[in-house]
């Protein structure tokens, strides 16, 4: 017997990080002005869509986490944000293997990580296509569990990022 239950993840490309200080390591960069400004945005256009989701994991990057807390206020979202580490670097099997593992209570999950693994697992997880996803773009499929998350297993469900809405 199979379940009516369905899991959707969201993929979230962290907004536009500052360069500003060429000598800074990667992990430190902040973000500047132009992603400080979309992460609220597509924030905002997660909730108008009916997005509320049961959990962010977020890479422990500074520029992720900013993006992560300033979408989450955006949506009004107050539930736990987990880092995890593997997902700055990891690649996008280890992207996988963190949705992999969530608990099966969790019916909506929302992964703020970094190019080219973004796009990598846009273009993988299900019929869409795209070149790069942009800073702050979302992608959301839906997969039967969250164990059946892998390489063209989900169902396309939408593609947005914050230059779509100008």
């Amino acid at each position: 017997m199979t379940s009516d239950k369905r899991v959707y993840l969201y993929l979230v490309r962290h907004a536009k990080s500052s360069w500003a200080d060429p000598g800074m390591a990667d992990m430190a960069r902040p973000l500047n002005g132009r992603g400080k400004h979309d992460a609220p945005v597509m924030g905002r256009r997660l909730k108008a869509r009916g997005v509320v989701p049961d959990l962010i994991i977020t890479s422990p990057a500074k520029r992720a986490r900013r993006t992560t807390k300033e979408m989450a206020k955006a949506m009004g979202y107050e539930g736990d944000v987990d880092i995890a580490d593997s997902i700055y670097g990891g690649g996008a099997g280890e992207i996988i293997r963190v949705a992999q593992s969530v608990d099966a209570s969790v019916a909506s999950l929302i992964v703020v990580g970094h190019n080219p693994d973004m796009t990598e697992l846009a273009n993988s997880l299900a019929d869409f296509h795209i070149d790069n996803v942009p800073t702050c773009a979302i992608f959301c499929a839906r997969f039967d569990a969250w164990e059946s998350v892998g390489l063209d297993a989900g169902q396309f469900e939408f593609f947005d990022y914050p230059k779509l809405g100008d």
